[in-house]
């Protein structure tokens, strides 16, 4: 772990305790803010146990814990919404998944600053909101600014949380792209929908604590969908590079194969293998290796466009389709992804900033010209990817039936020549 993530997680773990002495200090006890904590808590673990049967596989990262932490934050003391994650976090370590322990005390630590920042501001915009308590009240929320105060710091919870984590993440992969860090378009979705819940949840204790029965087994549901179509996802994505396995591309290869045929529209395949990767494994060390396919993988991701399908086909091979593509748009954007892999730094020690480099070779495959189906495409590439290996490596083959020699290009791996791709 670098030394910059240590001090981070202890600087972010402090903090969350001066705040937690703090508020304790100033905080009177309440038993209606007790009792509505503990309800709240108490509903939180019911949500956990009902998911415990699906065991928190791998591939599930996301809950719908929010809609328990955010009425916390706005309807009782920051106290509370600092205290509350620690509460939980004993709860998910042994009864769901378990991660590391320092990463689930600065997940509770990162929830509990967010909570205690949001629980602050709505408070002081709407100073009735302390009056809550088990026998319920509900004048206050009749102005329409309050429910849009309490948007503002669901909001506001939810991206304090993130920042904090991504912080965190990229202290922990500076590669990785920031903006994947922050959120992306999944995260925006899961974010709103946690963010609905959480302040219909609030609204419903607000009116009455009793009401979190009637609001209990919505949430789980919605909890349950949530998991399925993580796990749906999961079962679709390889885990070393977080691209489509074989199964998951050879479907959505097949679809789009079937629309490039009827549509008459053109389509490519590019098919990209390691060059010596075993000498990586056998260097370096499988862990390293992986670092090296997760790399290859997102710089793959990167230099594509959305709409390409982009699989790890087995071992060092990824498979590129390209609808939409020619025979001269393929051989450019293989020659791109060719050029962008020599250039990727994998580290393999950080402590003396050592590194390897790899190289790919690239074989590629258009539909019509070079096959009518996807096996036939797949054969054709993997024979030009041979032709790539065989001449010297790091270099871009596209299939012919004869596998006519072309124009040489220079600046090979070794020196060596390779045949032009037009």
């Amino acid at each position: 772990m670098p030394t910059s993530l240590i001090v981070y997680v202890l600087a972010v773990l402090a903090c969350d305790l001066a705040l937690i002495g703090w508020e304790a200090a100033g905080t009177p006890l309440r038993a209606g803010d007790l009792g509505l904590f503990a309800a709240l808590l108490a509903a939180a673990v019911v949500c956990i146990e009902a998911m415990r049967r699906l065991g928190h596989p791998s591939g599930v990262s996301r809950d719908l814990l929010s809609a328990w932490w955010l009425p916390i934050a706005l309807l009782l003391p920051p106290l509370y919404a600092l205290l509350a994650p620690f509460g939980i976090g004993p709860v998910l370590y042994l009864r769901a998944r378990q991660i590391p322990m320092y990463r689930r005390v600065f997940s509770s630590a990162a929830l509990g600053l967010a909570g205690a920042a949001a629980s602050a501001m709505f408070h002081l915009a709407v100073p009735e909101a302390f009056r809550i308590g088990l026998s319920g009240s509900y004048d206050w929320l009749t102005p329409p600014v309050v429910i849009g105060t309490a948007i503002a710091c669901a909001v506001l919870f939810a991206v304090l949380n993130a920042g904090i984590v991504a912080v965190a993440a990229h202290l922990a992969d500076p590669e990785a792209p920031l903006a994947k860090v922050l959120w992306d378009r999944e995260s925006l979705l899961l974010d709103l929908t946690e963010t609905c819940v959480g302040i219909l949840v609030a609204v419903t204790c607000a009116l009455s604590p009793v009401l979190l029965l009637v609001a209990l087994p919505p949430v789980i549901l919605l909890q349950r969908s949530l998991m399925h179509q993580q796990l749906a996802a999961a079962a679709r994505t390889d885990p070393k590079t977080g691209l489509l396995n074989a199964a998951a591309w050879q479907r959505e290869a097949d679809a789009e194969v079937v629309r490039a045929q009827r549509t008459n529209s053109p389509l490519a395949l590019l098919l990209v293998d390691v060059d010596h990767f075993k000498r990586v494994n056998d260097s370096h060390g499988h862990l390293i290796g992986d670092d090296v396919l997760r790399a290859l993988a997102t710089e793959l991701r990167q230099q594509v466009r959305e709409s390409d399908v982009v699989g790890r086909f087995g071992g060092e091979e990824f498979t590129v389709l390209l609808p939409r593509t020619d025979a001269d748009g393929a051989c450019r954007i293989a020659e791109r992804l060719r050029s962008s892999a020599g250039l990727l730094s994998v580290s393999t020690d950080p402590k003396t900033d050592a590194s390897i480099r790899v190289t790919v070779s690239i074989g590629v495959a258009v539909l019509g010209q070079h096959g009518s189906d996807l096996f036939e495409l797949l054969a054709a590439a993997d024979l030009a990817l041979y032709r790539a290996k065989d001449a010297g490596r790091n270099q871009v083959r596209l299939y012919a039936s004869a596998q006519e020699p072309q124009a040489p290009q220079a600046g090979k791996e070794g020196g060596e020549a390779t045949d032009a791709c037009p």
